[in-house]
């Protein structure tokens, strides 16, 4: 087996990530008075209108909350789809209503993939529900690489046979981009959140992928024997796990710190509790030249490497992948042949 850890920085807030406050006839201490509801707007004057509110409100990213929302309430994906249809159009009263209705939400600090309750990821839409996790473009780079690797097995033998599993599966939208992706390869799906597999499984049945993909609810602790029994072998295992350190989440914006499922974060004192589990279960899991794929905290890496170090686990660590911020620094680092090799006992 060889051992695959991908360190990507998370976005710690929301890509577009909303003071719990109603909107009033006023816009805060600027003293601009937004219209009322029963009022004629274009799009454009709409938009104008709540980014400026949502500024006042210190809500992140104003302009694009504003942008997605209404653009989402006109069956749109975003404001170039608006454009061709005309700023200058007015709104219909529903329309002013509904948007009313989800900007407020907005000026709770609800992140706006809640609140137009879907989002795209890669080439794929997914239904959107608090408090399951939201899947931040860094995590598409993971996506990417798995895809490469899968790509490259399905030249040599028959994609029918080729499973992966995925831990902690959120919305799905790393298992259903793979799915989605190479049509004849299968999957496994786990969380230890109801919702979680509640909405993956919805997602999954939409895409018109729930034929291919096992979806349980399971706990990689308590339930470890069953999912050995039950998934395994399975050629890839990836998972994007809680890696963030438990004293880092008071710290989190309010869109992450108040709305997701905090068992998707909390990796643990060091961050690497979920993390050392899978490990533990990869060889396992694997078949003999299967590999894992992780999503870290850049602090991780080196932990990892001690950890495979002192333990006998059957894992190769080959290599670190850095994230589109650069932060740490682009680049690969190559690792010494200090591990034990495919086909050793785990620890």
């Amino acid at each position: 087996m060889v051992f695959r850890l991908k360190s990507l920085v998370r976005f710690i807030h929301s890509r577009i990530s909303v003071t719990t406050r109603k909107v009033s006839t006023t816009c805060g201490e600027q003293g601009k008075v937004i219209p009322p509801i029963s009022a004629r707007f274009t799009v454009e004057q709409a938009l104008s209108q709540w980014a400026e509110r949502f500024q006042v409100a210190e809500v992140p990213e104003p302009q694009l909350s504003s942008q997605y929302i209404i653009s989402h309430v006109l069956g749109h994906k975003t404001l170039n789809h608006l454009e061709r249809r005309g700023l200058t159009q007015v709104l219909s009263h529903a329309h002013v209503e509904r948007i009313w209705r989800l900007c407020n939400k907005r000026l709770t600090r609800m992140p706006v993939q809640y609140v137009i309750e879907e989002w795209d990821f890669r080439d794929i839409t997914l239904k959107m529900k608090p408090p399951v996790f939201i899947p931040r473009p860094e995590t598409e780079e993971l996506v990417s690489l798995v895809l490469a690797d899968l790509e490259v097995l399905a030249a040599s033998r028959d994609m029918d046979t080729v499973r992966f599993l995925e831990v902690g599966c959120g919305s799905g939208a790393i298992s259903l981009s793979l799915l989605h992706s190479l049509k004849q390869i299968r999957g496994v799906a786990l969380d230890q959140s109801a919702q979680a597999v509640a909405l993956t499984r919805e997602n999954a049945q939409s895409l018109g992928l729930l034929d291919r993909l096992k979806v349980s609810q399971v706990d990689v602790f308590k339930d470890a024997d069953w999912l050995v029994e039950t998934c395994s072998p399975v050629e890839v295992l990836v998972s994007n796990p809680p890696y963030l350190f438990t004293e880092d989440l008071d710290s989190l914006e309010p869109e992450v710190r108040r709305f997701e499922d905090r068992a998707a974060l909390d990796g643990g004192k060091q961050g690497h509790c979920v993390i050392d589990q899978i490990l533990a279960l990869a060889p396992r899991l694997l078949t003999e030249k299967g590999r894992v794929y992780l999503e870290v905290d850049p602090r991780h890496p080196d932990i990892i490497q001690t950890r495979l170090k002192e333990r006998v686990l059957g894992l190769e660590y080959v290599k670190t992948h850095y994230d589109f911020t650069n932060s740490p620094p682009c680049q690969e680092l190559p690792f010494g042949d200090y591990t034990h090799r495919p086909g050793s006992a785990p620890g």
